[in-house]
């Protein structure tokens, strides 16, 4: 894979044109299932199992029961809870595929973030995506990742950009992400969200569970004090960054590996950041 990746970049003339011999890529890769299958089994698939047995048994109780009136609400209920279980299994699913080969992998690279001798953290985010769309041309494993610039000012665009959302999640998407054009943006009083991730309604349901869209739990969900999670984010931005910074400066993996261990210190919090 990491041949093939070279040979990509040999291939979009990037070796000179950034002057360097290594690239240090952010990337997604899927499949899940050829990456996580530990997480797999022991969190999201027994999730949707036992969301969908705890259902169906209750379904089976009341049909038990004859059906009385004063619990058709409660299988009413049930039922939602059920599909709710199957639209989880379902997305998830979606993320999942045999990978028995190099060819049946995706590697979608949203960031080059940094070359020999230099961080590419100044550079705006369409020169990332635009050199990106270059190397993802050269090798059919990787996949470029669509992008577009929106005023959010404009009501047009914002509309699109939400029609665009609405589409896109209906057929199994993800969802998007929404970043300033800089890599790094303070407003005066310190450092701006460096993004937002939108997800779609149904792959919600792997983060929060598979009724996370019953009223109650959104009210629940949108009550949350969203304090402590920004502030962690933020921090492990921070020491990413400063990570990036002392490898390109090669100073010692003891250095470099302190960040790393920050990172994973902070995301052992029980508030995740990530969410």
């Amino acid at each position: 894979m990491i041949a093939r990746i070279g040979a990509a970049v040999t291939g979009a003339r990037l070796w000179d044109e950034l002057a360097t011999d290594w690239l240090l890529l952010d990337a997604e890769i899927m499949p899940w299932s050829g990456k996580a299958q530990d997480l797999l089994r022991r969190q999201y698939r027994p999730a949707g199992i036992a969301a969908q047995a705890s259902a169906q048994a209750l379904i089976a109780a009341i049909a038990d029961a004859g059906d009385p009136e004063d619990l058709r609400a409660l299988r009413a209920r049930a039922g939602i809870q059920s599909d709710n279980a199957q639209a989880m299994a379902h997305t998830l699913e979606g993320y999942c595929w045999q990978a028995g080969s190099i060819d049946a992998w995706q590697i979608a690279p949203f960031h080059l973030l940094a070359v020999e001798g230099r961080l590419l953290t100044t550079q705006p985010h369409h020169w990332h995506m635009d050199l990106l769309a270059r190397l993802c041309g050269k090798e059919p494993i990787l996949r470029e990742t669509g992008w577009q610039v929106i005023d959010p000012a404009s009501a047009a665009d914002r509309e699109a950009v939400t029609g665009w959302w609405e589409r896109h999640t209906a057929e199994g998407g993800e969802g998007l992400v929404i970043k300033p054009d800089a890599f790094v943006v303070h407003d005066g009083k310190g450092l701006l969200q460096p993004a937002m991730k939108v997800r779609g309604r149904d792959y919600l349901r792997l983060v929060y569970g598979p009724d996370y869209d019953l009223p109650e739990n959104l009210t629940r969900l949108r009550e949350r004090a969203l304090g402590r999670k920004s502030a962690l984010a933020a921090r492990e931005f921070r020491l990413g960054l400063e990570g990036l910074e002392r490898f390109v400066a090669r100073r010692s993996l003891r250095k470099v590996h302190a960040c790393a261990f920050g990172v994973l210190a902070l995301e052992s919090e029980p508030v995740d950041p990530r969410l």
